[in-house]
């Protein structure tokens, strides 16, 4: 049986290239960690924590994660054994939420078990689908008339899906104009669990737009009200936050509280949940779609890998590095092909190689778990 000899957390700050807005305000830089994994024969996984840097899109952050992983979950799992990468996830289970800290940990111990198979992770993971579609995410700007370029830029690229970030402020007439500017692109809003009930209004007004999706709209704990919301409006609700395991997807579905999951891997704790949560949608006949949170190249890897699972069937997030980052920390570098793909890579594990001359240039701290 494997046994994970130490854990290192890396924490890195990485400057955007633009700031990116949402509901919740404007990043401009982010703190993210680094877990990288080594087992008594010294080979070693990368995974990353996706938090983000202040409890906005969910209860964790990246100071709350760096020392829950230290001092909880990280020993945990450092000396003991598991039959497979699948059962990382149980040695932490006892441990209530702090799942983006958990999938930190958990991705990195699959991408050591499948470069100790000599596989890609993709293919270890269960991906029937090697080329992904690839959409866009872009925040709130400063006037129409930039959010107009930003869109252009992207739809030039190739991207199959253009997503815009909304607000109360920021909403009707901003989709109204990229919908005249650009015609019948694939769009959709994301509303970051901005709005009420009391907006109702204001939401079925925005179902003249034909838009894919409109993902969050309703506090980010709610799959009771979206019910009643998706019974008023044509438009088809994603439901992002409230989806943290397999049985709020269940239970989600059964209420009818929307019609599509936008699945974050950190935010459900890692590959084996995700896989669980795909499972359950694809039986019962609802698209998925793997959400970003401004990863870095290896979390953007690992969203590779885990999209190439057969209920992804809708573009995601996964995006080219130079979207966000004037350097990452992989190389190569994430690129989008002219028809708006990505191709999941041959090489095993994760599939690219960890820049770790770049890593320790961001780097601001760094500890080993034993």
């Amino acid at each position: 049986m494997p046994i994970i000899k130490s854990i290192e957390l890396i924490e890195i700050n990485l400057p955007l290239v633009h700031f990116f807005e949402t509901s919740f305000g404007r990043t401009y830089e982010r703190r993210i960690i680094l877990v990288r994994v080594e087992d008594a024969d010294g080979a070693d996984g990368w995974g990353e924590v996706t938090c983000g840097e202040v409890p906005g899109y969910s209860d964790e952050w990246t100071d709350s994660a760096w020392v829950t992983a230290e001092k909880i979950l990280a020993p945990m799992v450092v000396g003991r054994e598991y039959d497979s990468a699948a059962d990382v996830w149980e040695l932490m289970k006892w441990v209530r939420g702090h799942r983006m800290a958990k999938a930190g940990i958990e991705t990195a111990c699959w991408d050591l078990e499948a470069k100790k198979l000599g596989v890609p992770l993709w293919k270890h993971l269960g991906g029937v689908n090697r080329t992904i579609e690839c959409g866009v995410s872009i925040g709130i700007q400063d006037s129409i008339d930039e959010l107009l370029e930003k869109v252009r830029v992207e739809v030039e690229a190739g991207y199959k899906r253009i997503k815009i970030k909304i607000s109360p402020r920021w909403d009707y007439d901003v989709i109204k104009a990229v919908r005249k500017e650009f015609g019948e692109i694939l769009l959709m809003g994301d509303a970051n669990s901005a709005y009420t009930l009391d907006d109702i209004d204001k939401l079925k007004s925005l179902d003249e737009f034909d838009l894919m999706m409109l993902e969050q709209p309703l506090p980010h704990d709610d799959i009771v009200d979206h019910a009643k919301l998706q019974a008023q409006i044509k438009t088809p609700i994603c439901l992002d936050e409230p989806i943290k395991s397999p049985e709020d997807a269940r239970k989600a579905i059964e209420l009818k509280s929307g019609k599509i999951i936008n699945l974050k891997n950190g935010r459900v704790g890692g590959h084996t949940q995700s896989k669980l949560v795909e499972k359950v949608c694809r039986e019962a006949g609802i698209p998925v779609w793997c959400g970003g949170m401004l990863e870095s190249g290896i979390g953007r890897a690992h969203n590779i890998a885990i999209a190439t699972l057969a209920g992804y069937t809708m573009p995601g997030d996964v995006s080219a590095s130079k979207r966000y980052w004037h350097e990452d920390i992989i190389e190569p570098a994430v690129e989008v092909s002219a028809e708006g793909t990505i191709t999941a890579p041959d090489a095993t594990g994760i599939g690219f190689e960890i820049n770790k001359a770049r890593i320790a240039k961001v780097t601001t701290r760094s500890l080993i778990v034993l």
